[in-house]
């Protein structure tokens, strides 16, 4: 693994919305580092990647509601425990818990193991609310997947939330977990 600048330059095989991930960044001038690795399917995994990256990839739950009529995007640091009853609380909402896959893939284009705050991009609708642990929301830097689990990014926290995020349309609640 090694971290490059900004978007691979030989783009074969790349998905379509991994690609769209970079062209928005680039096109709204957000600067990030790109590392290519294997599928990272558990954040045992993702922490080889943050010691490249030198910035800790966030764990990202898609969260609905019991009737389904409302969707979270909850990102925190991957070694906290998720307690649903203290984000529910949070909240002021009832009991969250994991939304079907189809769910995340329709609004966020993500699939299990790739969530992500970029794919935000993708919900013109602002059907997600993003919600993101305090000690995510202070950190310097921010580590994500660009919409799918085999690269990684690093950008500064200060740039998601302050031209990702207006750009998308989509606020943060920042909570205490």
């Amino acid at each position: 693994m090694k971290l490059q600048n900004g978007r691979p330059a030989d783009t074969t095989g790349r998905l379509e919305k991994e690609l769209r991930c970079y062209d928005l960044l680039d096109r709204l001038g957000v600067p990030y580092e790109r590392v290519d690795h294997a599928p990272a399917m558990t954040m045992e995994v993702c922490q080889e990647i943050d010691c490249v990256l030198n910035a800790v990839i966030c764990k990202n739950l898609f969260l609905c509601n019991r009737q389904k009529t409302a969707s979270y995007l909850l990102t925190m640091p991957g070694g906290k425990p998720f307690q649903t009853k203290v984000l529910s609380a949070q909240l002021g909402t009832t009991r969250l818990s994991f939304a079907p896959p189809e769910l995340m893939e329709s609004m966020l284009r993500c699939t299990p193991g790739s969530a992500s705050v970029l794919g935000l991009a993708y919900d013109t609708e602002r059907r997600v609310r993003l919600v993101m642990d305090r000690a995510v929301h202070d950190a310097a830097w921010f580590g994500c997947h660009p919409c799918k689990n085999d690269a990684s990014l690093r950008l500064r926290t200060e740039d998601l939330l302050h031209v990702f995020l207006p750009h998308t349309g989509h606020d943060v609640t920042v909570v205490d977990l």
